[in-house]
């Protein structure tokens, strides 16, 4: 799946429900800030990482005004050298460009490569923000749809505390 069409009729399908805003091409959280955009929920910034050979990918998901110390994600998470994994590793696990990554990009990874991280705080909100594999987009999805969509793609949400 590589279209935003494909992706919402997914949720649709699946009748998880979304709010969506259109933007501009953002590719960090202080261009999306720059919008001044009145988006509800939690906004997230969406790390693509792996181990220090490669052989363990994560997908992390945090509150975008948060600070991430990856030596410390690691250790909590018992791997050496937690680093940003690379473009390539992006297009080639979840069919995506750098910018647009969320975690329903996630709905790409059939092999199940890519363990999903989410920092407590997210995972406590209401709402969650989440690029649907572009990112001249936002969708609002509730955390419970959010959870659903994780069932649904056959992903278990691993919790970490940030």
């Amino acid at each position: 799946m590589q279209e935003i069409e494909e992706m919402l009729a997914f949720l649709e399908h699946h009748n998880i429900s979304y709010q969506r805003w259109d933007h501009p091409a953002v590719f960090t959280v202080d261009q999306v800030n720059e919008l001044a955009l009145q988006i509800p929920g939690i906004h997230t910034k969406n790390l693509f990482l792996r181990d220090k050979k490669a052989t363990r990918l994560f997908m992390l998901v945090a509150p975008g005004d948060k600070v991430i110390d990856l030596k410390n994600i690691a250790r909590m998470i018992g791997v050496n050298n937690l680093s940003f994994a690379s473009k390539e590793r992006l297009q080639e696990n979840l069919g995506i460009t750098a910018g647009s990554v969320s975690v329903l990009a996630l709905v790409n990874d059939r092999a199940g490569k890519v363990e999903v991280l989410f920092d407590e705080e997210v995972w406590q909100a209401q709402a969650i923000t989440a690029h649907p594999l572009v990112n001249t987009s936002t969708l609002v999805i509730s955390r419970l749809d959010i959870e659903r969509f994780l069932k649904i793609i056959n992903h278990s949400p691993h919790l970490v505390k940030i």
